[in-house]
């Protein structure tokens, strides 16, 4: 019989928001994939772990992937384990996982600790629908593209960022998103661990004074309903109606479909939009 995937959460700073069942299936397993073995083997030697450990990282997750795939085929149980937090999220797990399923291995995740959760509960802002886009990319047209993508984006974001990129990567937030309400997590678990609620443009003063330190999870409030309705409505004022329901139809809607989206946005009725294109 085929063996199994395990996805076992490890403490993003604090050793004991480690599971029980973590502990145990790491014990139980035939092989630990780690993204860093330097670095997890300072928490095998603390619970007393004995399971071998292979690499797995962001550099050899698609041929490592299809080599672990083989092994579990065979009748191996594999534990997946990241630097801090869960697998999968931010991380090349999801490689993993996504060659277990187009090969039939029975993949389960065992919860615990994850950096943007822990954050977004903590920080004040509104938690009901949120983002996450992990670090932005390092791509200048990708990361651009993301960007304009966030500008109207009304739920609440949650980026992850390293110290020495923090300054800058807030003032492609107050470019483009503008003077947003921010919750600024750092060092979550962990001995210093800070969390503040300020403006994006207040953060910037406050590290161009202050050296970041420690890794910082951003947590930023949304852009609110009603402003990104009155961009809408502007946007609609300045097309004629014709204009309107072309750019609706241009969008793959029948005719009749388009005057229907177009009178909603306009607030009239379907008949005052038919009425205003005959004329």
């Amino acid at each position: 019989m085929a063996g199994k995937l395990y996805l076992c959460a490890t403490p993003i700073g604090n050793l004991e928001d480690i599971t029980y069942r973590v502990v145990r299936t790491l014990k139980e397993v035939d092989l630990i994939g780690a993204e860093d073995t330097r670095n997890s083997i300072k928490l095998l030697n603390h619970f007393d772990i004995n399971t071998p450990m292979t690499s797995y990282h962001e550099f050899n997750k698609y041929d490592k992937a299809k080599v672990l795939v083989e092994e579990m085929l065979q009748g191996k149980n594999i534990a997946l384990i990241t630097d801090a937090g869960t697998p999968g999220i931010s991380d090349p797990g999801e490689e993993l996982v996504r060659q277990c399923f187009e090969a039939g291995v029975e993949v389960t995740s065992l919860p615990g600790a994850a950096a943007c959760v822990t954050a977004l509960t903590m920080s004040g802002q509104r938690t009901r629908r949120f983002v996450f886009e992990a670090f932005l990319p390092k791509d200048k047209k990708e990361k651009a593209k993301v960007l304009e993508n966030l500008e109207k984006e009304t739920r609440t974001i949650v980026i992850y960022e390293a110290p020495h990129r923090l300054t800058k990567t807030l003032k492609e937030l107050e470019r483009v998103l503008g003077d947003r309400p921010i919750t600024i997590c750092r060092e979550l678990t962990k001995k210093f661990e800070e969390a503040f609620q300020t403006t994006i443009t207040e953060a910037i003063e406050l590290y161009q004074e202050k050296e970041p330190k420690g890794e910082y999870v951003l947590v930023i409030a949304g852009k609110p309903e009603e402003e990104l309705e009155a961009e809408k409505r502007k946007q609609w004022e300045e097309m004629t109606v014709k204009e309107h329901v072309n750019y609706y139809i241009g969008q793959g809607n029948d005719k009749k479909e388009a005057m229907k989206l177009t009178a909603k946005d306009r607030g009239v009725s379907k008949r005052d939009i038919y009425n205003q294109l005959i004329e």
